[in-house]
């Protein structure tokens, strides 16, 4: 059994650590992991852009220091296979591979860097090349176009291999575009029109009419182009999707064009200290609210109130340019380039009412009208199917536009916490409970049908580099499971299932990580701490109420070990972004490990630390 003492002292150093972590006015900002792909892209970007635009001194110098920087670093990131990842943590592939090796071309430093391109090649060879390429992504045109595009502008790639992209459709109005079934995802729509422009240019359809058509249809897609870049001039301040309308624009004479000219002050404004990039700037606002929903109201109140303000300001009032969305929704960050999601409205609405019983009557009205506004929203946001997809509601054609069922259960939780309060106030939310009670209804039928017949949930947009399909069941099926504690089901067959699958899914040693079969005691696969941080946290909480049973006592004394040793400030890249784009995130295994440590630490009374706050919410009283 687990010394109590030790359990308390590992979570009051977890959530220790974690409190310091936010920033002058309260809220937690995190790091993203820097990324070879996302280096790549903004090099090979920068490279086209000094090599085609009019450029002043100053600027081509700042632009050539950051080229050298990012290829610096890139040098000293490959990994032993000759082969890039998509974090300095993350096993070779052949996208992020190709990716570099264009960008050491296009900055002129191929011949300087021969032997590591040569070796480069070797792997990319024996991963299978082009069609192993094409097979990771699929019908989705997304990453796979882009890829082949930026190869092709270094000579990689002959043009033939690029195939077209119907950016002349970019202007029609988004309810119209899910109904195309495009081959780019709805978030994408920037890439389709510059790349797609790329491609037209550098190699021409031989139908006349395709022909006049798309030459009719460039200047109304450049200016949606523009309408949908945001002010920090990052396309959803995302390091790669910004670098392709970058290159793609410079290669066909537009380096001048005042998109690629935001989009490159965004790149350079990105770019880090040691020469690298990350996927996105930030992803505050969601590592936010984990915090929030890990921490619950334990914090003086005057931290609560910083937090709380800045967190009710990043809800969106008004419709969305990028993609046509309706206010009420958060997205990822503060910053103008996010876009509302499923995801992160849910986080924040569990935040919201964490925060809401630590605050006065007046911040409890503003909490309260913000909800009302945050659940309509992922109401009008649910699929035909019952489930809620990310961004845009009908678009399913692709992986990453469908239904999901972690973010249907994010949702779920969300609307259940706040149904009966708003309900309350029929002057918010007239007809609330007949709406909210049906939304929950499909969502429930949607994850039923989803729950595979081992009792797994897969999840959308986390992974396992380890498995075997790159998926992470352990991190969908322990968010699934939530939804069903938080709504009362626990004791259903699909939740009885699905915990009787995370239970099996332990290691020897007590942790959680790749799902993969296991014999004779072993793990083919790696545990992280998140994972396990996510296990443990949903066993908690399985019948008996309060019981620790033995796999959740092993997983309790696996976290503790790995608080003791540092371990819960060393992250995994289990997140995905884009299509199969791996990162990961400095605050996950915080959050994750204090989450987990609380609620069992809950369930015992705790001494806090001289200068620790005490946190005032016990295991069976949290919602996140």
């Amino acid at each position: 059994m687990l010394d109590r003492s030790r359990l308390s002292s590992a979570y009051q150093t977890a959530r220790r650590d974690l409190l310091a972590e936010r920033d002058a006015s309260g809220h937690w900002v995190g790091e993203l992991s820097s990324s070879p792909l996302s280096t790549a892209t903004a090099t090979s970007a920068l490279a086209l852009v000094l090599r085609h635009a009019a450029l002043v001194e100053d600027r081509a110098s700042r632009l050539e220091r950051l080229i050298q920087g990012g290829l610096q670093w890139l040098a000293q990131s490959q990994n032993p296979d000759g082969g890039w990842g998509d974090t300095p943590k993350s096993l070779s592939n052949v996208a992020t591979t190709i990716l570099v090796r264009a960008a050491f071309v296009l900055a002129g430093a191929a011949g300087t860097h021969a032997a590591m391109l040569a070796r480069a090649g070797r792997y990319v060879d024996a991963a299978g090349g082009l069609p192993a390429l094409r097979r990771r992504y699929g019908k989705d045109k997304t990453f796979a176009v882009p890829i082949l595009t930026n190869a092709a502008l270094a000579g990689l790639v002959p043009w033939t291999e690029v195939a077209p992209l119907p950016f002349e459709l970019a202007s029609l109005p988004n309810r119209l575009l899910g109904v195309l079934r495009l081959p780019v995802v709805s978030y994408a729509i920037p890439a389709l029109v510059a790349i797609g422009q790329a491609r037209y240019v550098h190699l021409p359809p031989r139908n006349p009419v395709t022909w006049l058509v798309r030459r009719m249809a460039v200047p109304s897609s450049r200016r949606t182009l523009e309408r949908m870049q945001p002010a920090s001039g990052g396309f959803l301040e995302a390091t790669p999707l910004t670098s392709f309308v970058v290159m793609g624009l410079a290669s066909i004479g537009q380096a001048d064009h005042p998109v690629a000219r935001r989009g490159v002050e965004f790149l350079a404004a990105s770019a880090r200290g040691d020469g690298s990039w990350p996927i996105d700037t930030n992803l505050a606002t969601w590592t936010t609210t984990l915090a929030i929903n890990a921490l619950a109201p334990g914090e003086p109140e005057e931290h609560l109130s910083a937090c709380l303000d800045w967190l009710l300001a990043c809800q969106h009032r008004e419709a969305h340019p990028f993609t046509g969305a309706a206010p009420g929704g958060w997205g990822w960050s503060d910053l103008s380039g996010a876009v509302p999601d499923a995801d992160d409205t849910s986080g924040a609405l569990l935040a919201l009412a964490a925060l809401r019983p630590s605050v006065d009557e007046g911040r409890q009205q503003r909490i309260d009208e913000a909800a009302q506004a945050g659940v309509q929203w992922l109401l009008r946001l649910q699929n035909a199917d019952g489930g809620w997809p990310t961004f845009c509601r009908g678009w399913g054609a692709l992986p990453f536009d469908r239904s999901g069922v972690d973010l249907t259960a994010h949702a779920l939780r969300a609307i259940a916490l706040w149904r009966d309060p708003l309900v309350a106030h029929a002057e918010l939310w007239p007809a609330g409970l007949d709406a909210a009670g049906g939304a929950i209804r499909r969502g429930l039928h949607f994850l039923a049908r989803q729950q595979a017949a081992d009792g797994r949930w897969l999840p959308l947009w986390f992974g396992n580099q380890y498995d075997p399909a790159e998926e992470n069941p352990v991190y969908g099926t322990a968010r699934v499971l939530r939804a069903y504690v938080e709504l009362g089901l626990i004791t259903s067959e699909p939740a009885r299932r699905g915990l009787a699958w995370l239970a099996a899914q332990a290691d020897a040693e007590g942790g959680w990580g790749s799902g993969l079969a296991k014999g004779e005691g072993q793990s083919l696969g790696v545990s992280s701490v998140e994972e396990t941080a996510l296990a443990v946290e949903t066993l908690l909480d399985t019948p008996p109420v309060g019981v620790m049973q033995p796999v959740v006592e092993k997983g309790l004394s696996w976290l503790v070990r790995a608080v003791e040793s540092g371990g819960h400030r060393q992250p995994s890249p289990i997140g995905l972004y884009f299509a199969r784009l791996w990162y990961y995130e400095r605050l996950y295994p915080l959050c994750f490990t204090v989450a987990a440590l609380g609620r069992a630490v809950g369930r015992r009374p705790v001494q806090p630390e001289p200068g620790v706050a005490p946190s005032r919410l016990h295991a069976t009283e949290t919602t996140g």
